[in-house]
């Protein structure tokens, strides 16, 4: 079973190809440019390198949400023409439990944690046990009060994980609750962390190209300041 997953949810685009859930070739990049720029030529050089077509790939993964309204769309738009093209199904995956299944190997709590702007930041938190993870806490967007106040409730050893895990990790201490960040290296949004989740998705999470679409929690900008100009108005 092989699967090429694309995580572009924040700053970082990256991809994998995953045979059986095992990594065999990743790629990771953040050097600014557009995901739109970087993100197919980084998959089409990983699987030439890899000598491996894109026909045989069995499943495309991808990161649909929560992040980067922009960055999500390009991911998913992407993963659907693939896979549109050469009829193989999709698996969607929360980005969040992307961002947490390379710590899966930790006896613990991982809180994952993405800047959401505006004091908030996008949350779910696991319980990571002999390599598997448990979901103890829904996605959602919360502000940070509010995943510190959680997290008091939470006995096991913390470890903070994601792009806003410095912001979630710091605020965290100065209230009191004791956390570690995740080691540099495992810390951010990557391909790998969607492609071990999506293999463990498969076959129930799969879904055809036609019915993939991103998840974002919230609206985005330009859409609440629509609603409040109505409510304004109004």
């Amino acid at each position: 079973m092989k699967i090429l997953a694309l995580e572009t949810s924040a700053k970082a685009a990256s991809c994998a190809v995953l045979e059986d859930g095992v990594p065999l070739a990743a790629v990771w990049q953040c050097t600014g440019l557009t995901h739109s720029r970087t993100l197919l030529p980084m998959a089409e050089d990983m699987l030439k390198n890899c000598d491996m077509q894109l026909n045989e790939i069995d499943a495309f993964a991808v990161a649909a949400g929560p992040g980067s309204f922009t960055g999500l769309r390009i991911g998913v738009a992407a993963v659907k023409g693939l896979a549109w093209a050469l009829e193989k199904p999709c698996i969607p995956v929360s980005t969040l439990e992307g961002m947490a299944w390379p710590l899966a190997h930790l006896q613990g709590i991982i809180v994952c944690a993405m800047d959401a702007r505006r004091k908030q930041i996008y949350n779910a938190v696991f319980q990571a046990r002999n390599g598997t993870l448990i979901r103890l806490r829904p996605d959602r967007a919360v502000s940070l009060e509010e995943a510190a106040e959680d997290c008091k409730n939470l006995e096991e050893p913390l470890t903070i994980v994601g792009d806003g895990a410095a912001l979630c990790c710091g605020f965290l201490t100065e209230n009191g609750v004791a956390c570690q960040l995740a080691p540099a290296h495992l810390r951010m949004q990557s391909a790998v962390g969607v492609g071990m989740a999506a293999a463990k998705l498969w076959p129930e999470g799969a879904v055809p190209a036609q019915k993939l679409t991103p998840v974002y929690l919230r609206l985005s900008q330009a859409e609440r300041e629509r609603l409040a100009r109505l409510q304004t108005n109004g």
